[in-house]
């Protein structure tokens, strides 16, 4: 191919709009044209890239023995009232209508249109298991769209959907997802973890989510330094702590006329922050309830959720916790309150002796504290905080934090749509049994964007091979257009091309420098300069995109370095 026969439109200017470095490279190389909030036009460039990764999740999706089929984009209103999510979904499923009046949304995500071709088509368990994928534009009504294609309305997803008779099935598909997205990952040329994860609004018995680790990612990761163990921080559990130790503080009550924060508090005191608590005042189904975590640390709002009783919960008011503790907030604790409530304890919380809990008056705290003794057990103990870097592992290591960006996600989901609609198949028994499903996604659009996070510099892109729109670019100076120098380029180009690479000719006219700044910008991971004076020598100056300066090499040492990458 030749760059003057194609459509390569860069810029240097960053937009003001774009935040990260991802958005300012993929709109300052030309890859992707906004339309409109959240959504893109994908240029020739970007759309080459695009490819390369489909393809190579295509490629190991099979290899897997997944089956493609092509779902439609827009769905009626009764398969999502059938699952009871047309409402719970929320305002990111974009509903529409037709002339009929009848309803519809563009998809999000596709269980129900999948167990709908699955109650239809599979019948008997001599049909199972089987597992169904599609790579398709979803569309979810973002509050907020931001980032470019990170998190854009519009977006291509590959999705696959299992179906399995018996559990064992299920995770017996559910590892084989998990290796097929490990050797994805590991083709496209990026560093990623797996992580064990929050099911959220997909639901599902079991989730893990695929991450690129970029210091931009939006979602926490915690991970151990002792295996391979890693989490979502929403998911993310440290060790057991050490039991409770017996009380050797007698009960006080201590002056504290200004200072309501846990840090404030221990600064007063003079003691570790460890031994404080805070009490954080909740409404839930069960009523008023005070969840108590140590004072160096955060409550995980979806661990907290998860206790029993306390899904949906909110924050109390400050008339609710007037009425039930008879203090305002900077004061709060489980000592004495004005009403019975219910106290949920993290674990840390539970092992604690000689605490500091607010004293339910204004100016005022109480130290050792101990369970038992001064208040009764907690009426719950759970998991119900943010691991933090340092934390001991249940492996022994310690809890490492880093930061990554979601591109993939697979999900036990059980028999949650099979049961809501109804997909059935005849067992080995002659009897009907709802199927049990899994669910895989990758964010194909998305980790378009990650790899950029990933691999950048102030130059521009720098593609892992297997993504590059081109491994090498075979870059021509011919100012005098000098006849040997086109004829060297171009039988280059086809030596390259016949030896499997992908590559291009920059045959545009351009001066070096801004030839080469192109190049860079797009992220190309080889170049090659075709020059008059290289003709003379019987050599071409190379450069590889990482780095720092360009070396002089035959023909043969050329495709030698070529090959090695």
């Amino acid at each position: 191919m030749r760059l003057s026969q194609f459509h390569l439109r860069t810029t240097k200017e960053t937009p003001n709009d774009a935040e990260l470095v991802s958005h300012q490279l993929m709109l300052r190389a030309g890859m992707i044209r906004k339309l409109a909030s959240g959504l893109y036009t994908w240029s020739p460039l970007g759309l080459r890239v695009l490819r390369k990764v489909e393809a190579i999740v295509r490629e190991e999706m099979n290899r897997a023995g997944a089956i493609e089929l092509l779902m439609p984009t827009i769905q009626p209103r009764e398969l999502w009232e059938e699952s009871g999510r047309w409402a719970k979904f929320g305002p990111q499923l974009l509903k529409i209508k037709d002339r009929k009046e009848q309803e519809f949304c563009y998809a999000p995500t596709a269980e129900e249109v999948i167990t709908d071709f699955a109650r239809n088509e599979l019948s008997s368990y001599k049909q199972l298991p089987v597992n169904f994928y599609q790579i398709q534009t979803k569309f979810r009504d973002e509050i907020r769209p931001r980032f470019g294609v990170m998190r854009s309305r519009e977006f291509l997803m590959k999705d696959a959907y299992s179906f399995h008779l018996h559990a064992d099935d299920l995770v017996r598909e559910y590892r084989n997802m998990h290796a097929a997205y490990t050797r994805i990952f590991t083709r496209l040329g990026l560093e990623f973890r797996a992580v064990l994860a929050d099911s959220g609004a997909i639901g599902g018995d079991a989730s893990q989510e695929f991450h690129v680790l970029a210091g931009s990612g939006e979602d926490a990761l915690a991970f151990s330094t002792a295996s391979d163990y890693a989490a979502n921080v929403e998911a993310a559990i440290a060790a057991e702590p050490a039991p409770r130790p017996a009380p050797g503080e007698a009960l006080r009550r201590v002056e504290t006329p200004t200072q309501k924060t846990c840090e404030e508090v221990a600064a007063l005191l003079g003691i570790a922050l460890q031994r404080t608590v805070k009490s954080i005042a909740t409404m839930s189904e069960d009523g008023f309830v005070l969840a108590l975590v140590r004072g160096d640390h955060e409550v995980n709002e979806i661990k907290l959720g998860k206790v029993a009783g306390m899904a949906g919960y909110r924050m109390a008011t400050e008339a609710e916790i007037l009425e039930h503790l008879g203090s305002q907030p900077g004061f709060l604790g489980p000592v004495k309150p004005a009403k019975a409530i219910r106290v949920i304890a993290d674990r840390e919380v539970a092992a604690l002796a000689d605490f500091v809990v607010g004293a339910n008056e204004a100016g005022f705290h109480i130290a050792g504290v101990n369970w038992g003794r001064d208040l009764p057990e907690p009426d719950a103990v759970a998991d119900i905080r943010n691991v933090v870097e340092g934390d001991l592992a249940a492996d022994g290591g310690q809890i490492k934090l880093a930061r990554g960006i979601e591109v993939g996600h697979i999900f036990q989901l059980g028999k949650q749509y099979a049961q809501a609609l109804g997909a059935t198949v005849l067992d080995e028994t002659g009897k009907a049994a709802v199927m049990s499903m899994g669910c895989y996604g990758i964010g194909v659009s998305r980790i378009v964007a990650a790899a950029i996070e990933q691999n950048h510099d102030a130059n521009g892109i720098i593609w892992p091979s297997a993504m590059a729109p081109w491994q090498v670019a075979v870059c021509m100076i011919n100012p005098k257009g000098d006849a040997a120098v086109t004829e060297a380029a171009q039988s280059l180009l086809g030596e390259l091309q016949a030896a499997g690479l992908d590559a291009v000719l920059d045959d545009r006219g351009l001066r070096p420098g801004a030839m080469f700044a192109d190049i860079e910008l797009i992220g190309i991971p080889h170049r090659v300069v075709v020059s008059e004076r290289g003709v003379a020598a019987g050599t071409f100056e190379y450069r590889a995109r990482r780095a720092e300066a360009a070396e002089n090499l035959d023909k043969a040492a050329l495709f030698e370095r070529l090959r090695a990458g």
